[in-house]
């Protein structure tokens, strides 16, 4: 991939979302998006169940891990076992406002501490020769927009991140709840572009309210990268046209019918390894939205994914209520 398209397209990190399972899936559907984990504590990293927490499948590159912390020690320990285990980049959450973070005084609290950010930067930057990058919003609860963003990013900077992932809407930290915090706050893409004009050596990556290819396309010409969570992820049919639309015209489209033929020998994989088989389909609910059959596909998958003993039949009874036209 061309040095500069590195950070061109990426699918956000999501909670109970972008798991192992889904990455695959999404992998079968772009070549070239980049995939990131959820977030995960870097104590969990360190003391946790490793396979568990951090492991993936090869083919899942390039794949970022996105850690959740405030000590840069902790920090540069959990980025030298993300390293060690293959992960292309490590990130630091600076935007989550869930209850969780705000107990931790990580995610969206650091907007206020760049300070810290920049050591656990420097620190993590140290250990590892993989990309240390940041992921952000605008600003917190009433802090002022501008000042808070550019004083951040220009402080953190300074400390050797060249990447930052900007979700352009300020994080409230009472008041809303994190899927509120994904809706209510206003865009501000202005900012944004203001933020990348104001540093141009940086890579910025824009993040928030972004849902098609075309939007995509208009990023790009002010952007890095652009970055879709919830888009992707309810409707994953929409990324077998990524690669094709943003990174190479030669590129070929991946169908839907395309992602679950790739998809099925995964499956059959963890199947064997004892891993229920909704824990994979769930992923798969939105994949033929607006297709003749595709209530049934949803149906099939999650009334009969879910029981003990669930195999590839139950996928494959579900593809062709799609493939032979079944009235949705």
């Amino acid at each position: 991939m061309n040095k500069n398209q590195v950070y061109r397209f990426s699918v956000a990190p999501m909670m109970d979302w972008t798991d192992r399972h889904c990455r695959v899936l999404h992998r079968t559907l772009s070549r070239h998006a980049r995939l990131w984990s959820e977030m995960i504590t870097a104590d969990a990293v360190i003391h946790g169940d490793r396979p568990r927490l951090i492991g993936y499948s090869r083919i899942e590159h390039p794949l970022v891990l996105q850690l959740g912390g405030n000590e840069p020690d902790k920090m540069a320990e959990a980025a030298r076992i993300a390293e060690a285990a293959g992960y292309d980049e490590v990130n630091i959450n600076c935007g989550c406002p869930s209850d969780r973070v705000q107990s931790g005084a990580f995610g969206a609290c650091l907007m206020r501490d760049p300070a810290i950010v920049a050591a656990c930067v420097r620190a993590m930057s140290a250990a590892v020769s993989i990309p240390v990058t940041v992921k952000c919003r605008v600003a917190v609860d009433e802090d002022p927009p501008r000042e808070t963003l550019f004083g951040f990013v220009e402080q953190v900077a300074a400390a050797g991140c060249s990447v930052f992932t900007v979700h352009a809407r300020k994080a409230w930290l009472s008041g809303l709840s994190p899927k509120e915090n994904r809706e209510i706050p206003p865009l501000d893409y202005d900012l944004v572009a203001e933020l990348k004009q104001t540093f141009p050596a940086l890579s910025i990556v824009l993040n928030g309210g972004i849902t098609d290819l075309h939007q995509c396309q208009a990023h790009l010409q002010v952007f890095d990268g652009v970055m879709l969570g919830r888009a992707a992820y309810q409707f994953p049919a929409f990324l077998g046209q990524v690669d094709q639309a943003l990174f190479d015209a030669a590129a070929p489209s991946v169908s839907p019918d395309d992602a679950v033929r790739l998809y099925r020998p995964y499956v059959a994989e963890q199947l064997e390894a004892g891993v229920r088989l909704a824990a994979m389909t769930r992923h798969m609910l939105g994949l033929f939205r607006d297709r003749p059959g595709a209530r049934r596909w949803r149906r099939i998958l999650s009334e009969q994914g879910c029981r003990a003993g669930a195999g590839l039949d139950v996928l494959d009874e579900a593809l062709s209520a799609v493939t032979d036209g079944v009235p949705a």
